[in-house]
C-alpha cells in the first residue's frame, strides 16, 4: 500500500485533534474529489514499518483523540489487508484513543456478500472503527456547511453501535 499524505494535529477529518493517514488508491473516483490524485494506488510512498512507527508516535501525546483513515479510499481490498494489521496495533498501543475512516463505499456495500470491496477482512477492519463516514462524494449534493462530510448523501455513523442494531446510529458530534 502506499499513503499521499500524514497529518499530525489535524482538525478537520474527525472530532478532536488526530493524526490522519491519506491513503492511496481509489476506484470510486468521485466527480470533483478534492484529492484526485490518490485514485492512483501508486501515488506517495510506500506504507513500511517505519511509516507504521512514526504514526504510533504521533499518537502518543494525550491531546491526540485519535486516527483517521482516509484516501484514496481504506476500503480498497489491497489497502485493507495492508492497514488491518497497523490498525489492530493502534488499538493495542492506544485502547483508548478512537479511530475513525472515511469510505466511497457504503456501510452496505462493506457487509454486502458482493466481491468489490469486501475482502476476507473487510469484517475486522469494520470492528476496529469506531466512526464511519460513508458514501461517495456526490458533487450535486456538496454543501460546506456539512461537518465532516463533503455531500448530504454521505453519514456519520457510530459503528459498534451500528453494526450492533442493524441499523443505522449516526453520530451527533
Amino acid at each position: 500500500m502506499y499513503y499521499g499524505e500524514i497529518k499530525n494535529c489535524d482538525i478537520a477529518n474527525g472530532e478532536g485533534v488526530r493524526v490522519t493517514l491519506f491513503v492511496s488508491g481509489c476506484t470510486n473516483r468521485c466527480e470533483g474529489c478534492f484529492q484526485p490524485q490518490t485514485w492512483d494506488f501508486c501515488y506517495g510512498k510506500p506504507f513500511t514499518r517505519e511509516v507504521e512507527d512514526k504514526i504510533i508516535k504521533m499518537l502518543e501525546p494525550s491531546y491526540i483523540h485519535g486516527l483517521t483513515v482516509l484516501g484514496g479510499e481504506p476500503f480498497e481490498p489491497e489497502n485493507q489487508r495492508a492497514l488491518l494489521p497497523f490498525l489492530k496495533r493502534v488499538r493495542e498501543t492506544y485502547p483508548n484513543k478512537n479511530i475513525w475512516a472515511f469510505s466511497g463505499f457504503t456501510l452496505d456495500q462493506l457487509l454486502e456478500l458482493e466481491p468489490h470491496p469486501r475482502c476476507e477482512v473487510t469484517d475486522e477492519m469494520l470492528s476496529l472503527i469506531d466512526i464511519l463516514v460513508d458514501g461517495r462524494f456526490v458533487l450535486e449534493k456538496k454543501n460546506i456547511r456539512l461537518k465532516f462530510r463533503g455531500s448530504e448523501n454521505q453519514r456519520i455513523l457510530k459503528l459498534p453501535e451500528t453494526l450492533k442494531a442493524k441499523k443505522p446510529v449516526f453520530w451527533e458530534g
